[in-house]
Protein backbone atom coordinates (compact mmCIF):
# COMPACT_ATOMS: atom_id res chain seq x y z
CA UNK A 1 0.00 0.00 0.00
CA UNK A 2 1.29 3.46 -0.92
CA UNK A 3 2.11 5.74 2.00
CA UNK A 4 -0.40 8.62 1.47
CA UNK A 5 2.10 11.16 2.81
CA UNK A 6 4.37 10.35 -0.10
CA UNK A 7 1.81 11.20 -2.78
CA UNK A 8 2.95 14.19 -4.84
CA UNK A 9 1.46 17.39 -3.41
CA UNK A 10 0.43 15.78 -0.13
CA UNK A 11 0.49 17.97 2.98
CA UNK A 12 -0.29 15.80 6.01
CA UNK A 13 -2.46 17.23 8.76
CA UNK A 14 -0.54 18.28 11.89
CA UNK A 15 -1.51 16.68 15.22
CA UNK A 16 -5.08 17.47 16.23
CA UNK A 17 -3.94 19.48 19.26
CA UNK A 18 -1.51 21.66 17.27
CA UNK A 19 -2.83 25.14 16.46
CA UNK A 20 -1.93 25.88 12.86
CA UNK A 21 -0.94 29.26 11.46
CA UNK A 22 -1.67 30.81 8.07
CA UNK A 23 1.37 31.65 5.93
CA UNK A 24 0.23 35.27 6.47
CA UNK A 25 0.26 35.09 10.28
CA UNK A 26 3.10 37.58 10.74
CA UNK A 27 1.49 40.06 8.38
CA UNK A 28 -1.75 39.87 10.36
CA UNK A 29 0.15 40.48 13.59
CA UNK A 30 1.82 43.54 12.03
CA UNK A 31 -1.64 44.92 11.20
CA UNK A 32 -2.70 44.59 14.83
CA UNK A 33 -4.93 41.58 14.36
CA UNK A 34 -6.79 40.05 17.26
CA UNK A 35 -6.49 36.30 16.81
CA UNK A 36 -8.94 33.53 17.64
CA UNK A 37 -8.79 29.76 17.36
CA UNK A 38 -11.05 28.49 14.60
CA UNK A 39 -11.14 24.98 13.19
CA UNK A 40 -7.72 24.23 14.65
CA UNK A 41 -6.15 27.39 13.20
CA UNK A 42 -5.14 30.72 14.73
CA UNK A 43 -6.87 33.24 12.45
CA UNK A 44 -7.55 37.00 12.56
CA UNK A 45 -10.85 37.87 14.23
CA UNK A 46 -10.56 41.61 13.55
CA UNK A 47 -7.88 44.23 12.98
CA UNK A 48 -6.81 47.32 14.91
CA UNK A 49 -8.13 50.61 13.57
CA UNK A 50 -11.28 49.14 12.17
CA UNK A 51 -12.97 46.33 14.00
CA UNK A 52 -15.85 44.22 12.80
CA UNK A 53 -18.25 47.08 11.95
CA UNK A 54 -15.81 48.93 9.70
CA UNK A 55 -14.59 45.73 8.08
CA UNK A 56 -18.20 44.68 7.43
CA UNK A 57 -18.99 48.10 5.91
CA UNK A 58 -15.91 47.95 3.67
CA UNK A 59 -17.16 44.74 2.07
CA UNK A 60 -20.72 46.00 1.63
CA UNK A 61 -19.67 49.35 0.12
CA UNK A 62 -16.14 48.96 -1.30
CA UNK A 63 -13.74 46.06 -1.00
CA UNK A 64 -12.26 43.89 1.73
CA UNK A 65 -9.72 41.08 1.69
CA UNK A 66 -9.89 38.04 3.94
CA UNK A 67 -7.25 35.43 4.62
CA UNK A 68 -9.20 32.18 4.60
CA UNK A 69 -6.21 29.90 4.24
CA UNK A 70 -7.56 27.74 7.04
CA UNK A 71 -10.04 26.30 4.53
CA UNK A 72 -9.08 22.84 3.38
CA UNK A 73 -7.75 21.84 -0.03
CA UNK A 74 -7.93 18.35 -1.49
CA UNK A 75 -7.44 17.02 -4.99
CA UNK A 76 -9.05 13.99 -6.65
CA UNK A 77 -7.39 12.78 -9.84
CA UNK A 78 -7.35 9.79 -12.15
CA UNK A 79 -9.57 8.18 -14.77
CA UNK A 80 -13.19 8.79 -13.81
CA UNK A 81 -12.31 11.14 -10.91
CA UNK A 82 -15.29 13.43 -11.54
CA UNK A 83 -17.71 10.49 -11.74
CA UNK A 84 -16.28 9.12 -8.50
CA UNK A 85 -16.72 12.43 -6.67
CA UNK A 86 -20.22 12.71 -8.11
CA UNK A 87 -21.14 9.32 -6.66
CA UNK A 88 -19.99 10.45 -3.20
CA UNK A 89 -21.04 14.09 -2.75
CA UNK A 90 -24.63 15.33 -2.95
CA UNK A 91 -24.74 17.86 -5.75
CA UNK A 92 -24.66 16.82 -9.40
CA UNK A 93 -21.38 17.63 -11.15
CA UNK A 94 -23.16 16.73 -14.36
CA UNK A 95 -24.95 20.07 -14.11
CA UNK A 96 -21.71 21.97 -14.70
CA UNK A 97 -18.74 21.76 -17.04
CA UNK A 98 -14.97 22.23 -16.70
CA UNK A 99 -14.03 25.63 -15.35
CA UNK A 100 -17.05 25.79 -13.08
CA UNK A 101 -17.36 25.44 -9.31
CA UNK A 102 -20.21 23.92 -7.34
CA UNK A 103 -21.43 24.01 -3.76
CA UNK A 104 -21.95 20.46 -2.51
CA UNK A 105 -22.21 18.38 0.66
CA UNK A 106 -20.46 15.36 2.08
CA UNK A 107 -23.12 13.45 3.99
CA UNK A 108 -23.00 10.43 6.25
CA UNK A 109 -24.08 7.31 4.41
CA UNK A 110 -26.29 6.01 7.24
CA UNK A 111 -27.91 9.16 8.63
CA UNK A 112 -27.70 11.78 5.89
CA UNK A 113 -26.17 14.24 8.38
CA UNK A 114 -23.73 16.75 6.91
CA UNK A 115 -20.10 15.77 7.49
CA UNK A 116 -19.05 18.96 5.66
CA UNK A 117 -20.05 21.47 3.01
CA UNK A 118 -17.57 21.87 0.17
CA UNK A 119 -16.84 23.88 -2.95
CA UNK A 120 -15.85 21.56 -5.83
CA UNK A 121 -13.77 22.96 -8.69
CA UNK A 122 -14.29 20.84 -11.80
CA UNK A 123 -11.18 20.89 -14.01
CA UNK A 124 -12.27 17.96 -16.13
CA UNK A 125 -13.32 14.30 -16.06
CA UNK A 126 -10.05 13.29 -14.37
CA UNK A 127 -9.50 16.23 -12.01
CA UNK A 128 -11.59 17.76 -9.20
CA UNK A 129 -10.24 20.19 -6.60
CA UNK A 130 -12.15 20.42 -3.33
CA UNK A 131 -12.27 23.14 -0.67
CA UNK A 132 -13.74 21.70 2.55
CA UNK A 133 -13.83 23.41 5.94
CA UNK A 134 -10.72 23.58 8.10
CA UNK A 135 -11.68 21.15 10.83
CA UNK A 136 -13.19 18.59 8.47
CA UNK A 137 -10.56 18.27 5.75
CA UNK A 138 -8.90 15.15 7.14
CA UNK A 139 -12.27 13.42 7.58
CA UNK A 140 -13.45 14.28 4.07
CA UNK A 141 -10.16 13.00 2.63
CA UNK A 142 -10.40 9.84 4.75
CA UNK A 143 -13.89 9.05 3.50
CA UNK A 144 -12.99 9.68 -0.13
CA UNK A 145 -9.85 7.55 0.10
CA UNK A 146 -11.75 4.71 1.72
CA UNK A 147 -14.23 4.70 -1.17
CA UNK A 148 -11.81 5.40 -4.03
CA UNK A 149 -11.38 2.61 -6.59
CA UNK A 150 -8.02 1.68 -8.06
CA UNK A 151 -6.61 4.46 -10.21
CA UNK A 152 -8.20 7.31 -8.24
CA UNK A 153 -5.83 9.37 -6.07
CA UNK A 154 -7.05 11.63 -3.26
CA UNK A 155 -4.42 14.04 -1.92
CA UNK A 156 -4.65 16.29 1.12
CA UNK A 157 -3.15 19.65 0.10
CA UNK A 158 -4.45 21.59 3.09
CA UNK A 159 -1.32 23.61 3.77
CA UNK A 160 0.07 23.73 0.23
CA UNK A 161 -2.17 26.66 -0.72
CA UNK A 162 -3.45 29.89 0.76
CA UNK A 163 -6.91 31.24 -0.07
CA UNK A 164 -7.53 35.00 -0.20
CA UNK A 165 -11.12 36.24 -0.53
CA UNK A 166 -11.45 39.63 -2.25
CA UNK A 167 -15.04 40.71 -1.68
CA UNK A 168 -17.15 43.78 -2.35
CA UNK A 169 -18.62 45.91 -5.15
CA UNK A 170 -15.14 47.21 -6.10
CA UNK A 171 -13.43 43.81 -6.06
CA UNK A 172 -13.37 43.51 -9.86
CA UNK A 173 -11.75 46.94 -10.21
CA UNK A 174 -9.07 45.97 -7.72
CA UNK A 175 -8.20 42.69 -9.41
CA UNK A 176 -8.30 44.39 -12.79
CA UNK A 177 -5.54 46.77 -11.75
CA UNK A 178 -3.36 43.71 -11.13
CA UNK A 179 -4.17 42.23 -14.52
CA UNK A 180 -6.17 39.35 -13.07
CA UNK A 181 -9.29 38.01 -14.85
CA UNK A 182 -12.63 39.29 -13.53
CA UNK A 183 -15.13 38.79 -16.34
CA UNK A 184 -15.99 35.14 -15.75
CA UNK A 185 -19.41 34.25 -14.40
CA UNK A 186 -20.51 33.45 -10.88
CA UNK A 187 -19.26 30.04 -9.67
CA UNK A 188 -16.66 29.77 -12.41
CA UNK A 189 -12.89 29.98 -12.22
CA UNK A 190 -9.87 30.90 -14.32
CA UNK A 191 -6.19 30.18 -13.94
CA UNK A 192 -3.93 33.21 -14.14
CA UNK A 193 -0.41 34.48 -13.56
CA UNK A 194 0.57 37.53 -11.57
CA UNK A 195 3.96 39.10 -12.25
CA UNK A 196 6.19 40.61 -9.57
CA UNK A 197 9.42 42.57 -9.71
CA UNK A 198 12.37 41.68 -7.52
CA UNK A 199 11.10 44.29 -5.01
CA UNK A 200 7.80 42.46 -4.67
CA UNK A 201 5.73 45.05 -6.53
CA UNK A 202 3.11 43.66 -8.92
CA UNK A 203 4.17 44.23 -12.53
CA UNK A 204 3.20 42.86 -15.94
CA UNK A 205 6.60 41.14 -16.09
CA UNK A 206 9.04 39.63 -13.65
CA UNK A 207 8.62 36.52 -11.51
CA UNK A 208 5.24 34.91 -12.09
CA UNK A 209 2.87 33.47 -9.49
CA UNK A 210 0.32 31.01 -10.86
CA UNK A 211 -3.04 31.18 -9.11
CA UNK A 212 -6.72 30.38 -9.52
CA UNK A 213 -9.32 33.16 -9.52
CA UNK A 214 -12.80 31.88 -8.68
CA UNK A 215 -16.00 33.95 -8.67
CA UNK A 216 -17.09 32.70 -5.29
CA UNK A 217 -17.35 34.05 -1.76
CA UNK A 218 -19.15 33.90 1.55
CA UNK A 219 -20.34 37.50 1.93
CA UNK A 220 -23.23 37.97 -0.49
CA UNK A 221 -21.24 40.57 -2.44
CA UNK A 222 -19.59 40.40 -5.84
CA UNK A 223 -16.25 38.83 -5.11
CA UNK A 224 -13.44 36.44 -5.86
CA UNK A 225 -11.41 33.80 -4.06
CA UNK A 226 -7.77 33.40 -5.03
CA UNK A 227 -6.12 30.01 -4.53
CA UNK A 228 -2.41 30.80 -4.23
CA UNK A 229 0.65 28.62 -3.52
CA UNK A 230 1.40 29.05 0.19
CA UNK A 231 4.93 30.31 -0.44
CA UNK A 232 3.57 33.18 -2.60
CA UNK A 233 0.73 34.18 -0.27
CA UNK A 234 2.59 37.09 1.33
CA UNK A 235 3.55 38.62 -1.99
CA UNK A 236 -0.01 38.41 -3.33
CA UNK A 237 -1.48 39.75 -0.05
CA UNK A 238 0.87 42.74 -0.15
CA UNK A 239 -0.02 43.44 -3.78
CA UNK A 240 -3.75 43.36 -3.03
CA UNK A 241 -3.45 45.79 -0.12
CA UNK A 242 -1.23 48.16 -2.11
CA UNK A 243 -3.43 48.13 -5.21
CA UNK A 244 -6.56 48.42 -3.09
CA UNK A 245 -5.62 51.67 -1.36
CA UNK A 246 -7.48 53.87 -3.89
CA UNK A 247 -10.59 51.75 -3.26
CA UNK A 248 -10.45 52.01 0.55
CA UNK A 249 -9.53 48.35 0.98
CA UNK A 250 -9.56 46.83 4.47
CA UNK A 251 -8.09 43.62 5.75
CA UNK A 252 -11.06 41.76 7.24
CA UNK A 253 -11.21 39.06 9.88
CA UNK A 254 -13.50 36.19 10.77
CA UNK A 255 -15.75 38.47 12.83
CA UNK A 256 -16.87 40.40 9.76
CA UNK A 257 -16.98 37.19 7.74
CA UNK A 258 -19.52 35.87 10.26
CA UNK A 259 -21.76 38.96 10.26
CA UNK A 260 -21.68 39.14 6.47
CA UNK A 261 -22.55 35.47 5.94
CA UNK A 262 -25.29 35.53 8.58
CA UNK A 263 -26.96 38.50 6.85
CA UNK A 264 -27.08 36.30 3.74
CA UNK A 265 -28.38 33.27 5.62
CA UNK A 266 -25.32 31.27 4.55
CA UNK A 267 -24.79 28.25 6.83
CA UNK A 268 -21.73 27.62 8.96
CA UNK A 269 -20.77 23.99 9.37
CA UNK A 270 -20.81 22.97 13.01
CA UNK A 271 -23.73 25.29 13.71
CA UNK A 272 -26.31 25.38 10.89
CA UNK A 273 -25.05 22.18 9.26
CA UNK A 274 -23.55 19.25 11.12
CA UNK A 275 -23.60 15.44 11.31
CA UNK A 276 -26.81 15.92 13.33
CA UNK A 277 -28.38 18.35 10.85
CA UNK A 278 -29.33 17.10 7.39
CA UNK A 279 -29.66 19.08 4.14
CA UNK A 280 -33.43 18.57 4.33
CA UNK A 281 -33.57 20.23 7.75
CA UNK A 282 -31.15 23.01 6.70
CA UNK A 283 -33.08 23.90 3.51
CA UNK A 284 -30.05 22.81 1.49
CA UNK A 285 -31.96 20.42 -0.74
CA UNK A 286 -31.03 22.63 -3.71
CA UNK A 287 -27.47 21.30 -3.27
CA UNK A 288 -28.64 17.69 -3.62
CA UNK A 289 -28.88 15.89 -6.95
CA UNK A 290 -32.03 14.02 -6.00
CA UNK A 291 -32.23 12.22 -9.33
CA UNK A 292 -28.66 10.89 -9.18
CA UNK A 293 -28.46 7.11 -8.74
CA UNK A 294 -25.86 7.37 -5.96
CA UNK A 295 -24.44 9.74 -3.36
CA UNK A 296 -23.62 9.25 0.30
CA UNK A 297 -26.76 9.40 2.45
CA UNK A 298 -29.14 9.14 -0.50
CA UNK A 299 -31.53 6.60 1.02
CA UNK A 300 -31.74 8.38 4.37
CA UNK A 301 -32.31 11.79 2.76
CA UNK A 302 -34.93 10.54 0.32
CA UNK A 303 -36.82 8.95 3.22
CA UNK A 304 -36.61 12.16 5.28
CA UNK A 305 -37.72 14.28 2.34
CA UNK A 306 -40.73 12.03 1.75
CA UNK A 307 -41.74 11.94 5.42
CA UNK A 308 -41.03 15.62 6.09
CA UNK A 309 -38.29 16.96 8.34
CA UNK A 310 -38.99 17.16 12.07
CA UNK A 311 -37.32 20.60 12.15
CA UNK A 312 -36.47 23.29 9.61
CA UNK A 313 -33.97 26.14 9.45
CA UNK A 314 -35.56 29.60 9.53
CA UNK A 315 -34.36 33.14 10.00
CA UNK A 316 -35.20 35.25 13.04
CA UNK A 317 -35.26 39.06 13.04
CA UNK A 318 -35.14 40.77 16.44
CA UNK A 319 -38.01 43.12 17.25
CA UNK A 320 -36.28 44.67 20.26
CA UNK A 321 -32.68 45.15 21.38
CA UNK A 322 -32.07 41.47 22.07
CA UNK A 323 -29.34 39.75 20.06
CA UNK A 324 -29.84 36.00 19.54
CA UNK A 325 -26.77 33.82 20.01
CA UNK A 326 -26.07 30.17 19.11
CA UNK A 327 -27.60 27.69 21.55
CA UNK A 328 -30.34 30.00 22.83
CA UNK A 329 -33.83 28.50 23.06
CA UNK A 330 -36.62 29.74 20.81
CA UNK A 331 -39.91 30.00 22.75
CA UNK A 332 -43.49 29.89 21.57
CA UNK A 333 -46.26 32.19 22.79
CA UNK A 334 -46.81 30.03 25.87
CA UNK A 335 -43.12 29.88 26.72
CA UNK A 336 -42.68 26.33 25.43
CA UNK A 337 -39.36 25.66 23.63
CA UNK A 338 -40.00 25.35 19.89
CA UNK A 339 -36.44 25.42 18.56
CA UNK A 340 -32.83 26.44 18.98
CA UNK A 341 -30.73 29.27 17.58
CA UNK A 342 -27.89 27.89 15.47
CA UNK A 343 -26.26 31.19 14.39
CA UNK A 344 -26.94 34.66 15.73
CA UNK A 345 -25.37 38.09 15.66
CA UNK A 346 -25.98 41.84 15.38
CA UNK A 347 -26.57 42.85 11.77
CA UNK A 348 -24.56 46.00 10.99
CA UNK A 349 -26.70 46.54 7.87
CA UNK A 350 -30.14 46.03 9.49
CA UNK A 351 -29.04 47.51 12.83
CA UNK A 352 -30.83 44.66 14.57
CA UNK A 353 -30.23 41.18 15.91
CA UNK A 354 -30.57 38.37 13.37
CA UNK A 355 -30.32 34.61 13.64
CA UNK A 356 -30.72 31.26 11.97
CA UNK A 357 -32.66 28.74 14.04
CA UNK A 358 -33.93 25.19 13.75
CA UNK A 359 -37.66 25.30 14.52
CA UNK A 360 -39.75 22.24 15.31
CA UNK A 361 -42.12 21.38 12.47
CA UNK A 362 -44.77 20.36 15.01
CA UNK A 363 -44.94 23.95 16.27
CA UNK A 364 -46.49 24.98 12.96
CA UNK A 365 -44.49 28.20 12.67
CA UNK A 366 -43.97 30.09 9.45
CA UNK A 367 -43.20 33.39 7.78
CA UNK A 368 -43.92 36.49 9.93
CA UNK A 369 -44.92 34.56 13.05
CA UNK A 370 -43.70 36.17 16.26
CA UNK A 371 -41.85 34.08 18.83
CA UNK A 372 -39.18 34.84 21.42
CA UNK A 373 -35.58 33.95 22.17
CA UNK A 374 -34.44 33.28 25.71
CA UNK A 375 -31.62 35.85 26.01
CA UNK A 376 -30.08 35.10 29.42
CA UNK A 377 -33.47 34.62 31.04
CA UNK A 378 -35.26 37.47 29.24
CA UNK A 379 -37.78 36.88 26.47
CA UNK A 380 -36.58 38.85 23.43
CA UNK A 381 -39.22 39.20 20.71
CA UNK A 382 -38.29 38.01 17.21
CA UNK A 383 -40.11 37.51 13.92
CA UNK A 384 -39.77 34.34 11.84
CA UNK A 385 -38.46 35.21 8.36
CA UNK A 386 -36.89 33.52 5.38
CA UNK A 387 -33.29 34.68 4.78
CA UNK A 388 -31.46 36.53 3.36
CA UNK A 389 -31.72 39.52 5.66
CA UNK A 390 -29.94 41.72 3.08
CA UNK A 391 -30.37 41.67 -0.70
CA UNK A 392 -27.49 39.63 -2.17
CA UNK A 393 -25.23 41.16 -4.82
CA UNK A 394 -23.07 38.15 -5.74
CA UNK A 395 -23.60 38.56 -9.49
Amino acid sequence: MTDPTQVTGETPEPPADALRHSPLHERHAALGAKFAAFGGWSMPLEYAGGGVLREHAAVRTGVGVFDVSHLGKARVTGPGAADFVNACLTNDLGRIGPGRAQYTLCCDEATGGVVDDIIAYLYGPEHVFLIPNAANTAEVVRRLRAAAPAGITVTNEHQAYAVLAVQGPRSAELLGTLGLPTGHGYMSFSTAELGFSTTGAATPTGDLVSLVVCRTGYTGEHGYELVVPAEAAGTVWDALLAAGEPYGIRACGLGARDTLRTEMGYPLHGQDLSPEITPVQARAGWAVGWDKPAFWGRDALLAEKAAGARRTLWGLLALDRGIPRPGMAVLGADGTPVGTVTSGTFSPTRKAGIALALLDTAAGLGQDDEVAVDVRGRRAAVRVVRPPFVQPSVK
